[in-house]
């Protein structure tokens, strides 16, 4: 068994691992912590919004259109035309607090009755609508 006097042959593999690009990599990545560490303790001042009293009403009326396939209008179950519908949205808008309007729409509604009705709600300054979507 030669203990061998240094002297290897060209043709044998490399046995030792090159750690001194290991060590330039973890250099830059020790560097790029060094400057982002700063920047990530800054502290940054919120003025957030502190909890007041509940202005909100505890029970809210809901008020439901319904749009047939076929184009009837309900309010609350009510049928009514187009006209009727208008004057009963003006008088929601004007109410103290608002209602909430619920939409519940037919599979086959046409779209120019479903915008119509949306209109009228936003001529009449309703600000809460909703869409039922349980028929």
């Amino acid at each position: 068994m030669g203990t061998g006097s240094g002297s290897r042959s060209d043709s044998a593999p490399m046995a030792e691992i090159n750690v001194t690009p290991l060590i330039d990599v973890m250099l830059v990545v020790l560097i790029i912590f060094m400057i982002s560490i700063p920047m990530l303790t800054q502290k940054v001042q919120l003025d957030l919004p502190q909890k007041g009293p509940d202005t909100r009403p505890q029970t809210l009326d809901l008020i439901s259109v319904r749009i047939e396939n076929d184009g009837r209008l309900l309010w609350n179950d009510e049928a009514m035309s187009a006209a009727q519908m208008g004057y009963y949205m003006a008088r929601a808008g004007q109410q103290t607090p608002q209602p909430e309007l619920r939409l519940s729409i037919g599979d086959q509604a046409r779209y120019e009755t479903v915008a119509a009705v949306m209109t009228q709600a936003k001529n009449a300054d309703i600000g809460r609508i909703g869409f039922d979507s349980s028929r």
